[in-house]
């Protein structure tokens, strides 16, 4: 481990100030020296692992084998997304060339592509410190559209972040990004600051409902409003059809296991089942439960809000399986309602408990399952266990995919896979933009605004708009998409 002291962070103003001087030369920088950059800081990270995730088993109380895997998925996610910048096809260039007998009217030459927004607040999440902090998917996907970060670390990992921070530093400085592409600050205060602030042009977040409403109110309220992604609560329901029942005890045993997955502290955590009617399901659910062994959460903070959590959860449905808080940690609770009750006190249902505890929820009629999910709030996943031939699967499916972000035949929300296909979003309170993702390389098109050139010479256009086609992307010429020659 490394006895240096940690990075110096610069003042809250300074930052700024370096961010907005980087911001147009990151904007036009080619997408391969982006990449590069990106690159650099995977490879930075992977040479410190064992170093990092040390520290990480220090701050965090989260296992070796799980940040190891988890240093791993932040790497990975880095370099996939510096091919993505790469590659071009998120840029969605269109050119249309000149045409006098448009039907609409003489058409002038348009150039049409994506532009970096400029400095980008990050403020960094507790329960991933590596996927979703320093250097995880927001400011991989800011740095790789060609926006600078200013970075607000989790008070969870300070000294993990101050190394981590001063790891991407390094990194990019090897590879040549500008003074000022990157900078950690410390406050809650310094944060809201930044969003206020002209200079900074979208905001990113991942945490509470009540911190990200916060902060998403800033974004909207200032002056300039601006972009602010925040991913904030979802209870991501599964609804497990009769045809089900034919593998129940696999059934139970995989979502104990998800709901149960990293001391409950994952966005994607399972918190309501919905099944059918059976004293019997809840007795193996309880005996499922009663197996799982403590584990530690993250901190005393999370430990306390999820006791208080769990105090409100025992006046609102019938406790299967109290779990309790001792020196080893956390062991899981469980609580059973009927459709009806739930009905009754859908806020109550869908409010999420950030820890190991879910509600399973009673039916006697399918039909029941598509009247409450019309109901549903937004969620970052739903999930159904079934039979493709069930009657009620297809119009389940089609109204949950109203409503959630992902949508899952008869698997588990935990693990989100970094792809491109993957959405990692959803509905208010989900998040605060359901058209975007937070995972993924498509996860760039936050950080980036469209703008048309029109009659601009070639030789002062954008190099991803030029007939000449210099990045070797794609390209849709007058209307038709064209690979490159």
């Amino acid at each position: 481990m490394s006895d240096r002291p940690p990075i110096t962070q610069p003042g809250l103003d300074q930052a700024l100030r370096s961010a907005a001087r980087a911001a147009t030369a990151l904007a036009t920088a080619e997408p391969a020296t982006r990449a590069s950059w990106l690159r650099a800081i995977a490879d930075e990270l992977d040479a410190h692992s064992d170093e990092l995730v040390a520290l990480a088993q220090e701050e965090t109380r989260l296992p070796q084998a799980r940040l190891a895997g988890e240093v791993k998925r932040t790497t990975f996610q880095l370099r996939l997304t510096a091919d993505a910048v790469e590659e071009g096809s998120w840029l969605e260039v269109a050119i249309d060339h000149a045409d006098p007998d448009w039907p609409t009217g003489p058409r002038p030459d348009l150039r049409r592509v994506l532009r970096a927004l400029g400095p980008v607040l990050v403020v960094a999440a507790s329960n991933f410190p590596f996927a979703f902090s320093v250097a995880g998917g927001d400011t991989a996907s800011a740095l790789g559209a060609g926006c600078p970060v200013v970075l607000k670390v989790h008070p969870g990992h300070p000294r993990l972040s101050d190394r981590t921070g001063e790891l991407v530093l390094a990194a990019l400085a090897e590879a040549g990004a500008p003074a000022g592409t990157f900078a950690l600050i410390s406050s809650e205060e310094d944060a809201q600051a930044a969003l206020r602030d002209p200079r900074i042009k979208a905001g990113a977040f991942t945490g509470s409902i009540r911190g990200g409403r916060a902060l998403f109110d800033i974004a909207a309220g200032r002056p300039d409003p601006v972009p602010f992604y925040g991913e904030l609560g979802s209870v991501n329901p599964v609804f497990v059809l009769p045809s089900a029942l034919r593998r129940q005890s696999e059934t139970l045993s995989g979502f104990v296991g998800s709901y149960t997955l990293g001391v409950g502290q994952f966005c994607t955590k399972p918190g309501v089942l919905f099944a059918p009617r059976s004293q019997g399901m809840l007795d193996e659910l309880a005996e499922l439960v009663g197996g799982v062994a403590p584990a530690r959460p993250l901190n005393d903070r999370i430990a306390q809000g999820f006791t208080g959590r769990l105090a409100e959860l025992s006046e609102l449905w019938q406790p299967v399986r109290e779990g309790s808080h001792g020196e080893d940690g956390l062991t899981p609770s469980l609580f059973a309602t009927t459709i009806d009750e739930a009905l009754n006190d859908l806020d109550g249902l869908f409010e999420e408990a950030f820890g190991p505890a879910s509600v399973v929820v009673g039916y006697d009629d399918p039909a029941e399952l598509v009247a409450l999910a019309r109901r549903l709030p937004g969620q970052l996943t739903a999930t159904v266990h079934g039979d493709e031939d069930d009657p009620v699967a297809p119009e389940l499916l089609g109204v949950l995919a109203a409503h959630a972000g992902r949508v899952i035949w008869n698997g588990w929300p935990t693990g989100v896979s970094v792809t491109w296909a993957m959405q990692h979003g959803g509905g208010w309170p989900a998040t605060t933009a359901s058209v975007h993702t937070s995972v993924g390389p498509t996860a760039l098109r936050r950080f980036v605004a469209p703008v048309a050139f029109q009659d601009v010479p070639e030789a002062l256009l954008p190099a991803a708009v030029r007939d000449s086609n210099p990045l070797g992307i794609w390209q849709r010429i007058d209307g038709k998409l064209t690979p490159p020659a």
